[in-house]
């Protein structure tokens, strides 16, 4: 398949005549958003720390303005690409790295392929992504409750999203979310992008970040525990923990047995309590089923 030459992905312009020349559009409903800000591309690239041993997953690619990025350091990259149009383009773009076996296209809803994708190409070092921002929290989590992590990630997404998964115990966006995060990774931001940056431009600021391996995790005896459990503390922000966690249990005397041996207050908020001590909850819980 010969190559075909690539938009200007700095231009807006070119991008928006490329898409009418070829009978396609934006779809809003997919959250597609173009970075067109250069500099920042090669920055965000850069925090993904990748080489020709790297085998990265990006999410997202549209017409492969990172794609270009990651390929042209000898990574092996898989894209999970839900635009039947944009797929096509990609295919043709970088038709030599997929004869060369370093470049697969994965089609579809990523929520719903990625899982197999693991299954049948095998689990990268890295993970990528200009997230949209309608399945950013929902893919993160989806990945860290399933039990796999990433060596390191870095992602693109809405910057409120960006503030959730790093906000500390005790503030506003402190959440399950957050904990979840946090757990398996320590979440450092590298930059903030203003909508200035993204054609077409979205109504929100958006904020880059890294995930970096969480050496600790899972230091506790029943992740899976602990997933569920920790979810179920936030399920009412408005109740204190006890309340939470005897609608959790079903069972309002094991509740208290087990928050008074963690020695946490029972009548504070899920948004009060440090990551450790949901952990070490967790771990009584886990005993007292034993």
């Amino acid at each position: 398949m010969p190559l075909l030459n690539h938009p200007d992905y700095n231009s807006p312009s070119e991008l928006k005549a490329f898409l009418d020349s070829n009978g396609m559009a934006m779809q809003k409903k997919f959250g597609q958003n173009f970075l067109v800000n250069e500099q920042a591309r090669v920055k965000i690239i850069d925090a993904l720390d990748i080489n020709e041993n790297s085998y990265v997953w990006e999410v997202g690619p549209g017409l492969g303005a990172m794609t270009c990025e990651i390929l042209k350091r000898g990574a092996k990259l898989v894209v999970f690409e839900i635009d039947k149009g944009f797929a096509s383009f990609l295919h043709k773009f970088f038709s030599d790295y997929e004869e060369k076996g370093k470049f697969k296209i994965i089609e579809g809803d990523v929520l719903k392929t990625w899982e197999k994708a693991l299954e049948t190409e095998g689990k990268p070092d890295r993970f990528f992504g200009n997230l949209p921002y309608n399945i950013a929290a929902t893919l993160v989590a989806s990945t860290i409750e399933k039990g796999i992590r990433f060596d390191k990630a870095v992602f693109t997404v809405q910057k409120e999203v960006a503030l959730r998964m790093a906000s500390a115990v005790g503030t506003q966006d402190y959440s399950s979310f957050s904990i979840l995060c946090q757990w398996a990774y320590k979440v450092i931001p590298i930059m903030d992008l203003t909508g200035g940056n993204f054609w077409p431009r979205p109504n929100v600021d958006s904020r880059a970040v890294i995930f970096d391996l969480n050496p600790d995790f899972p230091c506790c005896k029943n992740p899976v525990l602990f997933m569920k459990m920790q979810r179920a503390l936030f399920i009412s922000r408005r109740k204190n923990v006890r309340n939470n966690l005897t609608t959790y249990l079903s069972d309002s005397k094991k509740a208290v047995r087990v928050l008074e041996k963690a020695g946490i207050d029972m009548n504070k908020r899920a948004e009060s309590l440090s990551i450790s001590s949901i952990l070490k909850l967790s771990d009584i819980l886990f005993e007292e089923d034993e």
